[in-house]
């Protein structure tokens, strides 16, 4: 009932209104500080001929504007990547055998010294696998840690590891 009410009030003489705001006087610019006023009076009195300059076209501007040719190309890979690298400080190429964009992670951006968690899954992984071939040494070197972070994440990041707790209050049904 409400909500008929106020579509009936707010619809009420729509098209009368209308016309009204439609045909009102434009609203005057806010008045000058009459600092403001005294200085373009001053100005215009210095240089009477201002207020036509200023809507005169000066063709010595656009003839100049008309010798001016704007050429743009395409830059390289390679020329994008060492820009990069002056600008923000030293980067890691990503790892061919993952893809370029995994995860939603630019992989090209990630600095020396550290690794995106697509990288720390893979480490893991290998780690995992072959304990002695991926030693924390050999994953610091290729993925430009310090020995005691690679360290710190093979003993404590552990994202493969499930452990399931169960509820003290009830009690457990045996396996058969």
């Amino acid at each position: 009932m409400g909500s008929n009410l106020v579509r009936a009030v707010k619809n009420f003489n729509v098209e009368s209104r209308a016309h009204r705001l439609i045909g009102k006087e434009k609203p005057d610019a806010a008045p000058m500080h009459p600092g403001t006023k005294e200085t373009l009076q001053a100005a215009v009195s210095r240089h009477p001929d201002i207020q036509d300059k200023i809507h005169l076209k000066d063709e010595a501007l656009l003839s100049r504007l008309k010798d001016v040719y704007v050429d743009s190309i395409k830059q390289s890979s390679e020329v994008k990547h060492e820009a990069m690298v002056s600008e923000q400080g030293e980067f890691r190429l990503p790892n061919p055998l993952m893809k370029n964009k995994m995860y939603g992670i630019d992989m090209g951006k990630i600095q020396k010294g550290n690794i995106s968690v697509v990288e720390a899954l893979t480490i893991l992984n290998n780690h995992k696998q072959s304990p002695q071939n991926w030693t924390a040494e050999k994953i610091a070197e290729e993925y430009s840690l310090s020995i005691k972070d690679t360290q710190s994440l093979l003993e404590y990041f552990r994202p493969f590891d499930v452990k399931i707790i169960p509820p003290k209050d009830k009690e457990q049904i045996a396996e058969q």
